[in-house]
């Protein structure tokens, strides 16, 4: 709307002085509670999801040097870093194992003792309505550190997803809400759930790490999990990040085969990726805050370069504004306390 200048209106290089505008939006950010009133996209305790490591042991509770603010517990000490994750109102937990030895096949993964599902056991005494979600892979726990099967250096696509169904349905029978298949194997999302419905795990749900990229940034996650390959890398199974269009066909083939949630890994690099898998696709959808994330704004943190606290909750917010329901984040912990 044209708008016309008061009478005595002062010419600035022949210009008139014109009236201040009727619409300012400078108004509905005047103080926090405002701002609050008004916003868009918030992010609560519900969305988050803790990841922990365990490695055989007892009484362990060991700092994890590439990692700040994370530890390496024993599933004794582990149940009580739970149940603080549950207090402060986050719903999940997302369990990774260390085993005690690695072989060929990986064969702890499926151990009933294992580190994995002995974990379970003590967190649900615990924590009996916390959700516990484990992954499933097998690049910690083989001789290579690749997520699949090695054959004669290659990796042997649909043997990997017979491990992994073996995997999934011992972490279920131990107790697991949600399994978190991660290895970016063909057709592994069918073989799962047919595995944990003949088992009669037909409410186990599954976490599918549908469309996870050949990153930079798992870096400090590899040092963690003691999983970096001996040989090679993991970009014939693992996606190249220059596609977008290739994560969707993934993401709907892992639909289609039975996926309760799909995941985008890593997270702030792969935005775009979040928006159109939420524009895409129904199901609930979860964004991975990685390693690399994590520690590149601790980093600049300790730096001097920005405040922590700040750069994690924008971080946060970006992911879910893009679309993400579910936020996995070593930054779990520290986001929830700052609701409080």
């Amino acid at each position: 709307m044209a708008l016309s200048a008061p009478a005595d209106a002062v010419e600035t290089i022949g210009v008139p002085y014109m009236a201040f505008p009727t619409n300012r939006m400078r108004r509905l950010r005047t103080n926090e509670t405002m701002r609050r009133l008004v916003r868009e996209t918030t992010v609560s305790p519900d969305d988050l999801v803790y990841p922990l490591f365990v490695r055989p042991g007892r009484l362990l509770k060991e700092p994890v040097a590439s990692m700040a603010g994370c530890y390496h517990f024993s599933p004794d000490t582990i149940a009580h870093e739970a149940a603080e994750v549950a207090a402060l109102g986050i719903p999940a937990v997302l369990l990774f194992g260390l085993p005690a030895k690695k072989d060929e096949l990986g064969s702890e993964t499926w151990a009933p003792d294992g580190v994995v599902q002995t974990a379970i056991h003590q967190i649900r005494d615990v924590c009996p309505d916390l959700l516990i979600i484990t992954d499933v892979c097998l690049c910690a726990y083989t001789e290579t550190g690749h997520c699949g099967f090695v054959k004669d250096g290659r990796i042997d696509n649909d043997r990997s997803c017979d491990l992994l169904a073996k995997m999934a349905v011992s972490h279920a029978r131990a107790g697991a809400d949600i399994v978190a298949p991660s290895d970016m194997m063909d057709g592994r999302i069918g073989v799962i759930r047919q595995a944990l419905d003949a088992d009669g795990f037909h409410e186990t749900a599954i976490m599918s790490y549908a469309a996870k990229y050949a990153s930079a940034f798992y870096g400090p996650f590899r040092d963690a999990a003691e999983s970096s390959p001996t040989f090679g890398d993991r970009r014939t199974y693992q996606m190249d990040p220059a596609n977008s269009d290739e994560a969707m066909r993934e993401i709907a083939l892992d639909v289609e085969e039975g996926a309760d949630i799909v995941m985008v890994k890593p997270a702030l690099c792969f935005l775009d990726v979040v928006y159109r898998a939420r524009q895409q696709f129904d199901l609930p959808l979860a964004a991975y805050f990685v390693s690399g994330e994590y520690m590149m704004i601790h980093a600049a943190a300790r730096a001097g370069l920005l405040d922590l606290d700040q750069a994690m909750m924008e971080s946060l917010t970006a992911l879910k504004r893009a679309g993400a329901d579910i936020l996995i984040t070593y930054f779990a912990k520290d986001a929830a306390k700052r609701f409080r």
